[in-house]
């Protein structure tokens, strides 16, 4: 047995040493290593831009543009290889900001793109300061040539993405070695037991043929298992009456517990979409279609000319894709079932979280990139909330408003992190005034 357990969790541990020794998973050197070295190249490329603006390029790029642009590839919008090269940033930067101002001035070049592409009219991204568009504009000029970029592939913005990837399949493979010693273990001692049986019934059917056994060997021999007592005794059916009505009474608290509660619920949405399709597999933005999620007190539903913005030339033909055209043709907006409900008596800002305190959506709406249909993942209960405000650490760097706070937390609880509880985050009055 112990030289089956360590050939089975022999390659476990050399990857564990492996990691241990290099401070990443192996492959991860090599996955990040050519990233990393396409850096510099991409910012020669984009005529002066630096690896932090490419960087940076890249992440505007995919939560504000990737939905309708390519760099190489005709999406929604034209490809944007050369754009550098055909306009200057002094035109891009008013064109990005405000494509309709642009095209309502007679710029020719503007009405030309806008009727070569269907008069397809291009959002407008006020929000967008000059400095990120230049670095859109670099992270493109990088791209340009290479493969499709909305596919994800690995950058220098996204390496670590990709590392983290690769850790997560080592772990998958350790967990996998793991299940597979817990498998060979429980076989041998099936085996062992089974074993151990026979051998029992064997000695039995020796000792039973032996003649110089004298009558106690032959009482203990012959003895059997009393069932009948032991079904009998007091003490096993008071054992089990008290295990029976602890397992009832358990489940009639848990059951009036869950009175109210909705987690799970996934009501039919009167338009079949999907997040795992938009979300997960064309890697769509959340904050592209729900506009006001950094921004506001709730996340916005999308009105229906959000979903035009690609639909007007996408899947046009669809059964589903019709059911908006046929809400704008009606001016009425589309009947969503609403998922998440909290009751009124909870204050809830969506911003303070997403913005402020950096939550992303999945800590609490789950793997919302990877769900057909949208339900309710998290319970929303007083209790859930007040637990992610005890183990949340408050990020506090860069911020003098917490500089005292931080300094009397730390004079008197230095063990324990600074959370949103220490900050008054459990008090009754920052959700119910």
């Amino acid at each position: 047995m112990l030289a089956l357990f360590l050939a089975v969790s022999a390659p476990a541990w050399a990857q564990q040493a492996t990691v241990s020794k290099n401070g990443m998973t192996p492959g991860t050197a090599a996955a990040a290593t050519p990233a990393a070295a396409a850096a510099p190249t991409g910012a020669q490329g984009a005529g002066g831009g630096d690896a932090a603006a490419i960087a940076a390029g890249d992440a505007l790029f995919k939560n504000n543009c990737a939905q309708c642009h390519a760099v190489n590839d005709k999406v929604v919008g034209p490809a944007l290889a050369g754009i550098s090269k055909r306009r200057p940033i002094s035109w891009i930067i008013p064109w990005v900001h405000n494509s309709s101002k642009v095209i309502a001035s007679g710029d020719e070049y503007a009405v030309k793109l806008f009727n070569d592409n269907g008069k397809q009219q291009m959002p407008a991204f006020p929000q967008l300061s000059d400095k990120e568009i230049t670095s859109i504009v670099a992270w493109v000029t990088s791209q340009e040539g290479g493969a499709n970029q909305t596919a994800g592939g690995a950058t220098a913005a996204n390496a670590g993405a990709a590392d983290g990837q690769t850790g997560a399949a080592a772990g998958a493979a350790a967990g996998g070695y793991t299940d597979m010693l817990l498998i060979v273990l429980v076989v041998v001692l099936i085996v062992l037991v089974v074993t151990l049986a026979i051998i029992a019934n064997l000695m039995k059917d020796v000792l039973q043929g032996r003649k110089d056994l004298d009558g106690r060997d032959i009482e203990v021999l012959n003895q059997r298992f009393d069932w009948a007592g032991l079904y009998r005794s007091p003490v096993l059916r008071g054992i089990v009456g008290t295990v029976f009505a602890l397992v009832l009474l358990y489940e009639g608290v848990q059951s009036v517990m869950a009175v109210g509660l909705t987690q799970g619920y996934q009501p039919t949405q009167p338009i079949a979409f999907s997040h795992k399709i938009h979300a997960g597999e064309n890697q769509i933005n959340c904050a592209y279609c729900h506009t006001s999620v950094y921004k506001a007190k709730s996340a916005n539903i999308p009105s229906a000319n959000i979903c035009m913005n690609c639909h007007s030339q996408i899947k046009t033909e669809s059964p589903e894709i019709k059911k908006i055209y046929r809400a704008i043709e009606r001016k009425q907006p589309i009947q969503w079932v609403r998922v998440h409900n909290l009751p009124d008596l909870a204050y809830f800002n969506h911003s303070q979280h997403t913005q402020v305190g950096g939550i992303q959506c999945q800590t609490c709406h789950g793997p919302i990139q990877n769900m057909e249909v949208v339900y309710q993942y998290s319970a929303l209960t007083m209790g859930w909330c007040i637990n992610c405000h005890r183990e949340t650490p408050l990020n506090t760097k860069g911020n003098a408003y917490y500089d005292n706070l931080v300094k009397l937390h730390d004079k008197s609880n230095n063990a324990v992190p600074f959370t949103v509880s220490s900050n008054g985050g459990t008090e009754c009055s920052k959700c119910h005034y």
